[in-house]
């Protein structure tokens, strides 16, 4: 299913024109890439607000609606306000269909109660990296990537090369290794502690001999 946002041009420009926008309700943005140039565009901020917040918003390949003209886009940046629920800005870049693009894509963890670590062995799952950074072409892009842990044991991990990935989608490492996607520890009971070695006590220093007193012969 393709997810569409509705956008109009933004004929002003500047820092005073993009206040007066999110007065109105309003939300400045621009979309590049491409042979075209950029164009700044606005949304209706309940429009952008609402879905941005959808995961899969972040992850897929958008259809972007400007004054009746259709683009195939992602999104690459949000701007929000520090602390009201306010978006000030959003970036918007062009695909080609016949190009390959970088996206990241989360992770979706799925049968973990069913895992022998967690359920006969008691252990705690551990989720080291919920987001990969993937290759492929526009429509091969996922909007997620399923990690199916119903047969991990605990004091195991699956690895980034353990992942199925779909048809035509690649992961792009950074880094050497092989990363730990997640793992199961095991909730042991604290190790005894080993007895501190017993340090004798020094020996007591002899008492200081008194001095003789001296006596004046005379």
């Amino acid at each position: 299913m393709t997810i569409e946002i509705n956008a109009t041009k933004r004929e002003l420009q500047g820092t005073s024109a993009s206040r007066r926008l999110r007065r109105a309700g309003r939300v400045p943005g621009i979309v590049y890439g491409g042979t075209a140039t950029p164009t700044s565009i606005e949304f209706d901020h309940n429009d952008i607000y609402q879905a941005l917040r959808k995961e899969a918003f972040y992850s897929s390949v958008l259809k972007l609606n400007v004054a009746g003209a259709a683009e195939t886009v992602l999104l690459r940046d949000v701007q929000r306000h520090p602390y009201k629920q306010q978006i000030l800005h959003v970036d918007f870049q062009r695909v080609d269909a016949t190009h390959a693009i970088h996206q990241k894509v989360p992770l979706h963890f799925i049968n973990q109660d069913m895992a022998p670590g967690v359920k006969t062995q008691g252990g705690l799952i551990s989720h080291v990296i919920t987001e990969i950074d993937v290759k492929c072409l526009p429509a091969d892009l996922p909007a997620f990537i399923e990690v199916d842990v119903k047969d991990l044991t605990a004091g195991h991990s699956i690895h980034v090369s353990q992942l199925a990935l779909p048809k035509g989608v690649e992961v792009v490492h950074h880094g050497e290794g092989d990363p730990v996607v997640i793992t199961i520890t095991v909730k042991g009971a604290k190790a005894e502690e080993e007895p501190a070695p017993v340090v004798a006590a020094p020996a007591a220093a002899p008492a200081a001999e008194k001095k003789s007193e001296k006596t004046d012969k005379r």
